[in-house]
């Protein structure tokens, strides 16, 4: 029966070939190296008392560290419980005492952070720092460990979400979802043994699956632990990645490079992009600069990306509706519009609804939350989103917006990215977001805050450019210039902080 790292064993005919690269640390990875790590922390870990089924906390920076205990876990049977090394002390406390964990691996400064609030977890009992004692014992442990016996059905991973919309919820993720991604994004991008991926996603977020899914399919994954458009073309260059990660931001970024930057890139085959909407000011003028087709994907954690989801190919370039499209289903996926109001009722082409996605990467539910799991997860296998909609006559989807950031201003429905699309179209505008805020009269109307560009811009400047190009019900009440916008590791949206933030203080 399978565990998913089997892969690493299955590699190993080719032993001496780079698996991971650290340019940061200048470390590298063969094949072997990768196998007998994982199997010396697995083993290390038994010997400590982690028991099958056990939750262990993983609360480091993007590392190879990082990667390894995902792996080792999985290898034993127990269930690895990925954070954000940015992540508070209520925040680790939350995770460790929500999923029962039974250990913590971190640095140590992570480890004086656990100490802290370890008497609020009864479960916990081992704090492990790499680099300290207990760490180095797990290297040094022999490295015979064959992976565990598994069902497709057991738990290997507690994916929080990222709480933008409440208290965060943990997807249950097995061993079969984590196949059935790694076998679907090999397939998107078409991975084999001679590519390179550079990947900037953190390692605490499922965009970790694309630099799995290249280790299992026997390619090189370069990991880049923070985001610098400098350093990241560097490393492009030097290691000559041929699938580099990408997001909205990022391909933005790379707009305004100078001319002649193309050069850095020139060995990338396929850039992915995700985590949220990709315009068509940016996407198309990106592919028509450097001539990289863009793996547009719509997933979820509740889905391990594309494991379950969409993705737009190259060869759907020609009917990629102008640049705005995520595609098609992926592998076994299937993908349908509901009634948002009634998930028994299927909308047709053009018709904007709920997206609900059906496949083997659906998560088996929420960690300790029937009633949430009972909403989205249907019994006959569908998974509602919460994402707004529609597919086309070919049966491609396009993502409008988020349902719960939906505004609703005396009864008109405003969806938030289709505003934001317009703003960033102002050279004026280098990032732009778009909420609700609690009207007396209206109910809700629609706010913005904006970052400029070097050349400036005023609130009077954006209202008035979005009155040319939206329905007057659409255009933000309010405009708000700031430095930056906050977004989950740079990249995720946080509407919930902006209402926070901005609606409370002055309202509009």
């Amino acid at each position: 029966m399978p565990n998913c790292t089997t892969f690493l064993d299955a590699n190993a005919c080719n032993p001496e070939k780079i698996a991971l690269v650290v340019p940061s640390r200048g470390e590298s990875y063969t094949r072997a190296d990768l196998r007998d790590r994982v199997a010396r922390v697995g083993r290390g870990l038994l010997n400590l008392g982690i028991e099958r089924g056990e939750r262990v906390c993983i609360y480091l920076d993007s590392s190879p560290e990082y990667l390894i205990s995902y792996l080792a876990l999985w290898r034993i049977g127990a269930v690895a419980v990925p954070t954000n090394r940015v992540y508070r002390e209520n925040e680790v406390l939350y995770a460790v005492r929500n999923a029962g964990a039974a250990a913590v691996i971190t640095d140590a400064e992570g480890a004086a952070l656990v100490e802290r609030i370890r008497d609020q977890a009864p479960a916990l009992r081992h704090v492990i720092a790499v680099g300290g004692e207990t760490w180095a014992d797990l290297l040094r442990t022999p490295p015979n460990l064959r992976a565990a016996h598994c069902r497709f059905d057991d738990l290997c991973q507690i994916q929080y979400t990222s709480g933008t919309t409440g208290k965060p919820k943990g997807a249950m993720l097995t061993h079969g979802n984590w196949m059935a991604a790694m076998d679907a994004e090999r397939d998107v991008l078409r991975i084999t043994p001679d590519d390179v991926y550079l990947g900037i996603y953190p390692m605490g977020h499922v965009g970790i699956s694309w630099g799995i899914a290249t280790l299992r399919a026997g390619g090189t994954y370069v990991v880049m632990e923070r985001f610098d458009l400098g350093h990241y073309l560097d490393l492009a260059r030097e290691y000559q990645a041929t699938i580099v990660a990408g997001m909205p931001p990022v391909i933005h970024s790379l707009l305004q490079t100078p001319p002649g930057t193309e050069a850095a890139l020139a060995t990338a085959r396929v850039m992915i992009s995700g985590g949220g909407p990709l315009t068509p000011a940016v996407w198309k003028p990106f592919h028509e600069r450097f001539g990289i087709p863009v793996v547009n994907a719509y997933g979820l954690s509740e889905t391990v990306v594309v494991g379950t989801g969409t993705a737009i190919r190259p060869e759907h370039y020609a009917t990629a509706d102008e640049f705005r499209s995520v595609g098609t289903p992926v592998g076994f996926s299937e993908v349908k519009i509901v009634d948002a109001d009634d998930p028994g009722q299927e909308l047709g082409p053009g018709v904007d609804g709920e997206i609900a996605l059906r496949g083997p990467a659906v998560a088996l539910g929420y960690w300790q939350m029937p009633e949430e799991t009972r909403a989205v997860f249907l019994p006959d296998g569908w998974f509602l989103t919460g994402d707004v909609g529609h597919l086309d006559a070919n049966g491609m989807l396009s993502i409008t917006d988020r349902k719960k950031d939906m505004i609703v201003m005396s009864g008109w429905k405003i969806y938030p990215t289709e505003v934001e699309d317009v703003l960033v179209q102002h050279p004026g505008v280098r990032d732009a977001a778009v909420f609700g805020c609690p009207d007396v009269r209206r109910g809700e109307v629609p706010v913005a805050v904006v970052v400029p560009s070097e050349g400036g811009v005023t609130p009077d400047d954006i209202i008035a450019f979005a009155r040319d190009r939206l329905a007057g019900y659409k255009v933000p009440r309010r405009v708000i210039l700031a430095a930056e916008i906050p977004r989950v590791n740079g990249w995720k949206l946080l509407r919930k902080r902006l209402r926070e933030e901005y609606c409370d203080a002055g309202g509009v």
